[in-house]
Order: structure tokens, then sequence, then C-alpha cells
């Protein structure tokens, strides 16, 4: 169940995520909207911190400077440099392609993931987990239909930037095992938010405005969304959580149709069913594992 809650936690952030960076599209550069988002983690998280460390009085927060870890460290280095440039390729294609075959790209991240984890976190690759990803795709293809045109530069960037998402999220499942969502969060802040400044400076605009708003809500929306997967990846493997990511298709199809207007067509339905009985299989195989441990115990 908890399982559960973090994911849909996760999805519905990743939604208003989506929502804010539509409506900032084209007014500011990729690069100074990671920027300012990661500054705006940085003082959210900084509160957080202080209340957390100094309030509560949490032993493990006051003691994370104490501890130099350098494996660790270069470990966070690794996962945040590969997940500014997973955004940073998606948001390019976003200005190049319909946004179909970016996602219909986009979604091949659970495939990259099975195959990263598979070989770096020897976690099993089980049938259920075949069948789940396999019926997913499915279901993304009858919901964005790509067209022929797909193999271009542009299209290259995106599918790359689906790579360097997996290799961020094994990674996260890497660092999950050792270190509490608020340090993962911490340092994807720290790291990412110095690219994004260096990055930026040469084409700075102030944000003006509603501008403002948006960009705290991709900053808040983009930590709970990984704060959420961070949890989550506490109760299952790495392959489980994203392929149940497949609900974001669905979910950001609705948000389209609800908010922008968009058409609400057959293939929405037909690959949302699919996803659902994809991830229905997949989740199958985690629940008879859970129960068996269960009963071992």
């Amino acid at each position: 169940m908890a399982l559960f809650l973090w994911m849909s936690g996760a999805l519905a952030s990743f939604c208003i995520l989506a929502i804010g960076a539509r409506e900032l599209s084209g007014e500011l550069t990729i690069a100074q909207s990671l920027c300012i988002r990661s500054a705006i983690g940085l003082v959210f998280l900084s509160a957080v911190y202080f209340i957390r460390s100094q309030i509560f009085k949490d032993k493990q927060l006051k003691s994370l400077a104490s501890q130099p870890r350098v494996n660790v460290i270069k470990l966070h280095l690794f996962r945040n440099v590969f997940h500014f440039i997973a955004q940073y390729g998606w948001f390019f294609g976003i200005g190049l392609l319909p946004l179909a075959e970016v996602f219909a790209l986009e979604f091949t991240v659970p495939i990259w993931t099975l195959l990263i984890a598979s070989f770096f976190l020897d976690e099993k690759v089980t049938m259920n987990k075949l069948i789940a990803i396999f019926l997913g795709t499915l279901g993304v293809l009858s919901i964005v239909q790509p067209g022929y045109a797909l193999i271009d530069y542009a299209s290259i960037i995106v599918l790359g930037s689906a790579i360097c998402f997996a290799i961020s999220h094994t990674t996260t499942k890497s660092l999950a095992k050792t270190e509490s969502p608020l340090t993962i969060l911490l340092f994807m802040c720290i790291v990412q938010l110095p690219i994004g400044l260096f990055l930026s400076l040469s084409s700075w605009v102030w944000p003006q405005g509603e501008q403002w708003l948006w960009l705290t809500v991709i900053g808040l929306s983009a930590l709970s969304a990984h704060y959420c997967l961070a949890k989550a990846m506490k109760y299952a493997e790495i392959t489980t959580i994203i392929t149940l990511d497949f609900f974001r298709l669905p979910l950001i199809a609705m948000v389209g149709v609800f908010f922008y207007n968009e058409a609400f067509e057959l293939p929405l339905l037909i690959g949302g069913a699919l996803m659902l009985i994809g991830n229905l299989v997949g989740v199958r195989g985690l629940t008879a594992k859970s129960i068996k441990v269960k009963q071992n115990i």
C-alpha cells in the first residue's frame, strides 16, 4: 500500500510539473529554468533541514556534514550530472518535436532501466517485468501513434535523454539504500544549481510576474516528485517503479483534455487499458514476492 501511495504522489507531482513547464515554454531558456528550479528547491530544503535539525533535533541530519563519504558523494555527482543532461535533452526535444514523439521516446526509459539495473544492481529480469514493459510500450504507442519520421538528430537527443534518465533512476535506487530522500534532494539542488547557472549566464533574463509563480510550482513539484520516487524505491525494485511510471502518460493526456482542451480520443482509452494490465501483471509479481517473504518471517 505504501508503494502505491508514494507512486501516486510522484505521478501527481510530475503532472503538476508538466503544467508548469508548459506555461513557461519559450519564455525562459532551459538552463535558466533548471537553475531557478534548483535555487527554489535549495531554499525550501534548507528551511526543512534547519527545522528538523534544530527544532526536532534530528541527529541524522546533524551528523550529515560530519561524515564525509567520498564514494557516496561521487555517486551523487554522477547521478545529478546525468539527471541534468536528461532534463535538458527532454526540454530541447519539446521545442523541436511533436509532444507525441517526445513522449514515445521518453517512455523507452523502463527498457533502458531494466537493462542497466540488471547489470549494475543485479535485479532479476522476470517474465512479469518483461510483460509489463511490453504492454506499457504498446500502450504508449497506442496513445501517441508516432509517425515514421522519428529518426533525426532531435529524436536521437531525446532518446539519449531517456537513457540518461534511466542511469539517473538506477543511481537513485542505489543511493536510496543508504541515503534519505531528503539527502538525495539536497545534493540534487546543490549539484544542479551551479551547472544551470553557468550555462544560463550569457543569456540571463530576470523572470517577471506570473513567471515566478510557475517557477515556484516547478521547483516544489519537482522536489515532491523526486521525494515520493525515492521513498517508493525503498519498497520495490527500480524496474517495478519505472514500470508504474507508465501511468504518467495517460494522466498527462487527461491534463491536456481538461486544462488545454485537447481532444479525448479512443487510443487514449486503449493505451491506458494496456498500461493498466501491464502494471497489474508487474505488481502481481511484486505482491507474490512480498507474501512469500512475510510467510518466511
